[in-house]
């Protein structure tokens, strides 16, 4: 056996591979930085397993003509929202963990992207990310109109455990 050989992991791409782990990093570092759940890792391998997942419902669809790549689509959503409710939990009547249960749920359409559209895509998909998640929070240090409702009492909850 030769070394291509050994290298080939046809039908995916190795170009395809590195975007997923570079969008997974991209959104991951935003949150492991700010101390939030789903990292680097877990948000590389969220993008990563959707990209497989998708990417391989593609190619077997070439050959069945009984497969239907969208059904598997469907089910990658459905089993990351049951991923993203892990995060999720209710702690004194207030739900915490939404924003990482959304980003994962944007990860695994990244992946999607990466699969069905263009890396290219997949990588600004992952940077508008980022703005949202920091950008909102750029908002809620300027101003208290943002920090208005559950905001303020998760603040205030939190302050309270210091």
């Amino acid at each position: 056996m030769d070394v291509e050989h050994w290298l080939s992991i046809d039908p995916l791409s190795w170009m395809a591979i590195g975007a997923s782990i570079l969008c997974g990093t991209i959104v991951g570092l935003e949150r492991q930085l700010r101390g939030k759940p789903v990292g680097i890792r877990t948000s590389s391998l969220i993008v990563l397993g959707t990209y497989v997942f998708v990417a391989a419902s593609l190619y077997i669809s070439r050959d069945a003509a009984v497969s239907d790549p969208s059904r598997i689509i469907g089910q990658v959503v459905t089993g990351v929202g049951f991923l993203g409710a892990g995060v999720m939990m209710a702690k004194e009547g207030m739900v915490v963990g939404v924003t990482s249960a959304a980003t994962i749920w944007s990860l695994a359409a990244v992946g999607i992207c990466i699969a069905v559209i263009d890396e290219a895509v997949a990588i600004k998909l992952s940077i508008v990310v980022v703005i949202i998640l920091s950008g909102v929070d750029a908002l809620e240090d300027y101003s208290t109109v943002f920090t208005r409702g559950v905001h303020h009492k998760i603040t205030t909850w939190r302050n309270k455990d210091q």
